[in-house]
């Protein structure tokens, strides 16, 4: 029996992993929240970890007030939860021989994709017929050079390199807007959807960002993929992980009041018409190269709203 800590317990991927991780008899699982361990302190994190030496350490806690972030006081404290701590806990980890999972975003990517050409492509189009029937897939790779746009970015950015830093036996695994059961946690964010459903519900229209080209990530996918990634002893390193259909905010409202059955007007709009402080990519989409790929973020978006 493996004995895993997951980190995180009462946020929406935490309570998920819990979950998944207690279904199988082969593991023995350890929750801590906040209350339990302050995982900004470097000393509390070695102290804590090793008392109760586990074999792999699941880090699901993170800070995500994106526009929060940018303010000079809110970003120190986002460098403390994401950007030093990932570098705590991996320490942590080499020191107990355990392996860590680290979450990171999408966010780290400037949202600028090189564009591929086809293979053979000479760059001389009056005689090349390689483009005719060739669809680029666009977006970010797990080796793509990371080089974020806004403060959040550059704080993930920043426990992506203290974790690879730190140990060699760790999954870093880059996802994209969660989405899921609302955290347990007091005051805790809440996903795109359902704060698109309270909107429909209490408005005859909306005005919806019709811009930012990405994926969804739906929280129960997700932890059945770490899962299966740690049960496969998969090679230590980066992974993508997000449903797929790339979509705007927009087009994932219109699919969001169809499946709810809302006759709420949707209005789409640029993202000048809501100003936030936080720049955010033009194109996040992470590109999948080392895993099947999930199911449509549409198909687990009807199963949750089931639930």
């Amino acid at each position: 029996m493996k004995k895993v800590l997951i980190i995180g317990k009462n946020g929406m991927l935490g309570q998920e992993l819990v979950k998944i991780f207690k279904q199988d008899k082969n593991y023995k699982v350890v929750a801590w929240d906040k209350e339990d361990i302050d995982i900004s302190r470097e000393k509390e994190v070695a102290k804590k970890i090793s008392i109760i030496h586990p074999e792999i350490i699941l880090n699901a806690a993170a800070y995500n007030a994106v526009d929060k972030c940018e303010n000079k006081k809110e970003f120190e404290v986002a460098k403390k939860i994401n950007g030093l701590a990932p570098g705590y806990l991996a320490a942590a980890a080499k020191k107990n021989k355990a392996i860590l999972v680290h979450y990171s975003s999408d966010y780290v990517f400037n949202g600028l994709p090189e564009i591929p050409e086809p293979s053979g492509c000479t760059h001389s189009c009056g005689s090349c017929g390689l483009h005719a029937d060739f669809v680029p897939e666009i977006g970010f790779s797990e080796n793509d050079k990371p080089k974020p746009v806004n403060a959040y970015g550059k704080t993930k950015l920043l426990g992506e390199k203290a974790v690879a830093k730190n140990t060699k036996k760790y999954y870093l695994i880059r996802i994209s807007k969660l989405f899921g059961a609302a955290a347990l946690t007091k005051d805790a964010k809440k996903s795109f959807f359902d704060v698109m459903l309270e909107l429909g519900k209490k408005n005859k229209e909306v005005k919806v960002v019709d811009e930012e080209i990405a994926c969804f990530t739906y929280a129960p996918d997700l932890a059945k993929k770490t899962k299966e990634i740690i049960d496969a002893e998969k090679p230590f390193g980066i992974y993508h992980i997000t449903n797929t259909d790339q979509t705007t905010w927009y087009e994932a409202c219109v699919t969001l009041y169809k499946l709810a059955k809302l006759k709420t007007k949707i209005i789409p709009v640029s993202g000048e018409e809501f100003p936030r402080p936080a720049a955010r990519p033009y194109c996040s989409v992470l590109l999948n190269t080392k895993l099947n790929p999930l199911r449509s973020y549409k198909e687990a978006l009807k199963e949750y709203l089931k639930k």
